[in-house]
């Protein structure tokens, strides 16, 4: 039996990429034999997704993919075939985000995977198998980082939530989740007359240009923020947190900008603001089970909708540049049947 699967084959020399090539092929089964661990879960995929990360390693960008020949794809959402793992049966449909796979482990870009069971999580009721695809890594880190400023304290009513990257993934969907739970937020973004229009709808009440974040300004600065999630790091993140007020906390999910800090240690220790990393590839599974019950509960699903376009697995080549082209808005899903 043969399946289809995007599939990236390079050389790495001293971290960097040599001869990289990604193209649709046909596997047979034995390809992922090894695949899982001791306790493997095959599954026929129906969905994946394609990300940041995703685009990077189609793009033969150094940092993502960690061996070769590697299936990329660092969500799944498909139905248990077969299953080592006691917790899992056929017939169960699961998703899987990060845990390693479209990195050090092959992904769900592909008819077929082969996983482990360690941060595999069977997908909520109340989420259609294109619905969970169309969250993925960046819906889940989005969720994980509302979770961090409510474990900071950080409630409606504390003042003005600021999301930066606001257009992209993760920023769509934590826009749309703030705002179902009461937050008034403020979106930054680099599209500001393109996406204006689009992020209002999902909620933000206002919007302001990252041109404005883009150099380090004071160590301290007006009091603006309860709080933040930030997917670009660099400047953006050291101004957010200079302008972050008393006792709030910034969540840190992303280096769109860089993987720099030039900030000091003055919003720590004269405001008490916490800065929260935010890590959604080895989340745990109790953390991946509550993410995803929230997720099923507080993102206005025909948002999702909205946010989202679908491609065939075909085009994820294609839809791969346009990502680290910052083309793209919101979410999309790979439909890997088409």
């Amino acid at each position: 039996m043969t399946f289809r699967a995007a599939l990236i084959e390079q050389t790495l020399e001293r971290g960097r990429v040599q001869d990289h090539e990604a193209t649709l092929k046909d596997l047979t089964q034995d390809f992922l034999d090894g695949a899982g661990g001791d306790a493997p879960v095959d599954i026929a995929v129906h969905y994946s997704g394609i990300n940041y990360k995703d685009g990077l390693a189609l793009a033969g960008k150094p940092g993502v993919a960690r061996t070769s020949p590697l299936i990329p794809g660092i969500d799944l959402v498909g139905e248990v075939t077969a299953s080592a793992d006691p917790s899992f049966a056929p017939g169960d449909v699961v998703v899987l985000t990060g845990g390693g796979i479209g990195e050090a482990a092959h992904g769900g870009l592909a008819e077929r995977a082969r996983v482990s069971a360690k941060y595999l999580v069977k997908l909520p009721e109340e989420l259609s198998p294109r619905r969970a695809a169309a969250i993925g890594t960046a819906g889940f880190t989005a969720m994980l980082a509302v979770l961090a400023l409510e474990h900071g304290g950080v409630r409606p009513e504390a003042g003005d939530v600021v999301v930066s990257g606001a257009a992209g993934g993760v920023g769509s969907v934590a826009i749309a989740v703030l705002n179902q739970l009461g937050y008034q937020v403020t979106a930054v973004t680099g599209r500001v007359q393109e996406q204006g229009e689009y992020l209002r709808h999902l909620g933000a009440a206002e919007l302001l240009d990252r041109k404005d974040f883009a150099e380090v300004g004071p160590a301290l600065q007006k009091r603006r923020w309860a709080g933040g999630i930030d997917s670009a790091g660099s400047a953006t993140l050291a101004n957010i947190l200079s302008q972050t007020d008393d006792g709030g906390t910034v969540a840190s999910c992303g280096l769109a900008q860089g993987h720099d800090l030039p900030t000091t240690v003055m919003p720590f220790i004269l405001r008490g603001v916490t800065l929260a990393g935010i890590n959604s590839v080895t989340a745990t599974p109790e953390l991946r089970a509550q993410a995803w019950a929230r997720l099923a509960s507080d993102l206005p699903l025909e948002l999702l909708d909205e946010m989202t376009q679908e491609i065939p697995l075909d085009g994820v080549f294609d839809q791969a540049e346009q990502i680290l082209a910052g083309q793209v808005r919101g979410r999309t899903v790979v439909n890997v049947t088409r």
